[in-house]
């Protein structure tokens, strides 16, 4: 249709942005270093001041978020707005919903000209809101295990003009065994992670599904800590937590999609997108890994997807300040969906 604007959405994990924040949620803009490896406070705020301008989304969902803390005064809101203020970023209304027991939460950051959202948590008789316990048979011994969010997905209620789309916060839980030295306790552990992992999304699917029930637009975005393929383990539980989320198996109304999954789905051993860059010291290199995605419902399946990659993605590489605010901002790169409603 001629005129229409597109709505672009973006996922962003932004690591270590606690850290760039006193207890007041004052922006601390100075030499001091940050969390992040030879770089300092300045430098990283001023890097996603660059990277956030550039992506230009009328709102951007930030895994690892700066923290919520009632004893200690800090908030996820003020501490956003506060950065949005001070580099003068269009995306400068935030929300968030429940609290994580972490230092990382879920928060929403929009540009409030473009779109209104609003936490809008759902509770139904075959998934409770994700602030609430869920107990689930993980194992398949026929007994209950409770799943817990230690980072509960943020639901939105999103407006667009006249469209209304229900949008899911995710940060499921890692993988990566830490604190365990043997090999035995390695493996114990990662197969017990991977199993929590696998109880997140089945409930993620299952809440995505009760909307896509009831005719409504979904899109489920965020840091997976997974991926078709990432592990041996999952050959133990039949198929990744992303491919839970997805659906394959479902009819297709009832199907997610994101075109980067699916890349990775159907060819295992081929060229596949990357989100997120590690150094890994014991290989003396960075591995690289396909860990955010953004999910949508049949009827947003038309979107243009792109993963701001510095090293991959043309328009980053040929823009040297953008690739290396995007290089100090994070160890993940976000994506962004430019969706024609």
């Amino acid at each position: 249709m001629t005129g229409q604007v597109p709505l672009r959405l973006a996922s962003y994990n932004v690591e270590w942005f606690n850290a760039l924040f006193d207890d007041r949620a004052q922006v601390l803009a100075d030499d001091q270093p940050s969390a992040r490896y030879q770089v300092t406070r300045g430098q990283q705020l001023g890097a996603l001041a660059i990277v956030f301008t550039a992506m230009n989304a009328d709102g951007i969902m930030i895994i690892e978020a700066p923290d919520t803390s009632r004893s200690q005064g800090r908030s996820t809101v003020a501490a956003l707005e506060n950065f949005a203020k001070q580099f003068g970023l269009r995306q400068r209304v935030a929300v968030t919903g429940f609290a994580s027991e972490t230092e990382q939460e879920i928060a929403f950051l929009y540009d409030p000209d473009v779109l209104t959202a609003r936490h809008d948590p759902k509770d139904t008789r075959f998934a409770p809101r994700f602030d609430h316990p869920y107990r689930q048979d993980l194992d398949g011994d026929g007994l209950l295990e409770q799943v817990k969010f230690s980072k509960p997905p943020l639901e939105l209620a999103l407006t667009f003009g006249r469209h209304a789309v229900r949008v899911i916060g995710v940060h499921t839980k890692s993988k990566s065994p830490r604190g365990a030295f043997s090999e035995a306790a390695v493996r114990r552990l990662a197969i017990e992670n991977r199993r929590k992992q696998l109880g997140e999304c089945q409930w993620l699917r299952f809440r995505a599904e009760s909307h896509l029930a009831a005719g409504e637009d979904v899109i489920v975005m965020g840091d997976f800590n997974d991926g078709p393929g990432l592990d041996d383990y999952e050959k133990l539980f039949g198929r990744s937590g992303v491919e839970v989320v997805l659906g394959p198996d479902s009819p297709p109304e009832m199907t997610l999609y994101d075109p980067h999954a699916d890349m990775a789905l159907s060819q295992k051993l081929g060229l596949q997108p990357t989100t997120a860059r590690f150094w890994l010291a014991p290989q003396d290199r960075f591995f690289e890994a396909l860990l955010d995605y953004i999910m949508v419902s049949h009827r947003l399946r038309g979107g243009k997807w792109r993963i701001w990659h510095p090293l991959n993605d043309p328009v980053c590489v040929q823009t040297p300040e953008l690739r290396d605010a995007l290089l100090k901002a994070s160890d993940h790169f976000p994506v962004s969906l430019d969706l024609m409603l």
